[in-house]
């Protein structure tokens, strides 16, 4: 038997590059995937929040509070905005019904893989249903 071990050494400066990449890669796209899955959650709390009030006032105040709730301990989502719109629309029948819709946007960035993925904005929208009779006074 000859001694493979330069082969082996050859084989290994070659391989472990192409790994540390797909590592590195790997990681990148998962960060994404949850920055998406934490602004998109924080849309839709932030949504049914402002669904729950009674008026629009305390309505964009409930949206802000939720989402920077859950947005607080982020390290994906920087310096997130929150925008609440009011959407009244009718029915078929000609019931009138009331939408909020959230949108947040942030600059997602990707602490320790910059090299792979640069940061970039996220931006998500949630709506909800205002319920016809909460909404009364």
């Amino acid at each position: 038997m000859r001694d493979r071990g330069a082969a082996d050494a050859l084989g290994l400066v070659l391989i472990a590059p192409a790994v540390l990449g797909l590592a590195l890669l790997i990681i990148s796209l998962g960060r994404g995937v949850d920055a998406k899955a934490e602004v998109r959650s924080a849309a839709e709390s932030a949504a049914q929040a402002a669904a729950l009030e009674r008026s629009p006032e305390a309505a964009t105040a409930a949206a802000e509070r939720a989402a920077r709730a859950i947005l607080a301990d982020s390290s994906n989502c920087n310096d997130p905005s929150v925008l609440t719109a009011f959407e009244p629309s009718q029915t078929s029948s000609g019931i009138r019904v009331d939408m909020v819709r959230v949108t947040i946007s942030c600059e997602v960035t990707n602490r320790g893989v910059e090299v792979i993925n640069q940061p970039y904005d996220e931006t998500v929208s949630a709506v909800a249903t205002v319920d016809f009779f909460r909404a009364r006074r």
